[in-house]
């Protein structure tokens, strides 16, 4: 398993901050989920990284994979093109400058491999 942080850490990062509490809930609800399966995504994310080690991903486009693929499997009402924009805003901002077709490359793969919902574009 690489690099996963515990409730603790997260909790400590988000002290101070001025978060609506709504948005903290899903924060923590996505963070709680993705690292409690954090095996189970970390396969789909290799399965569909072709020729990329996940040890090799930039610590934010690894945990942003997590992340979405996270919500894809758990948050059938959000469209997957705005879970994937939202990654990709996301790594726009604090990754590297290829970070976002990197990004939007295997999250599509990934969308695509899912069974379709009613929300599914």
């Amino acid at each position: 398993m690489v690099d996963v942080i515990d409730a603790a850490q997260a909790d400590a990062r988000l002290r101070g901050q001025r978060i609506e509490p709504d948005l903290e809930e899903f924060a923590r609800a996505l963070f709680e989920g993705a690292t409690a399966e954090v095996e189970e995504l970390d396969r789909l994310v290799r399965e569909h990284a072709e020729h990329w080690r996940l040890e090799r991903m930039a610590a934010v486009d690894r945990n942003l994979l997590r992340l979405a693929v996270y919500e894809f499997r758990h948050y059938p009402e959000t469209p997957p093109a705005v879970i994937i924009n939202e990654a990709l805003e996301i790594a726009r901002r604090f990754s590297e400058r290829d970070s976002v077709d990197f990004v939007n490359g295997i999250l599509d793969a990934i969308r695509k491999s899912l069974p379709l919902t009613k929300s599914a574009s």
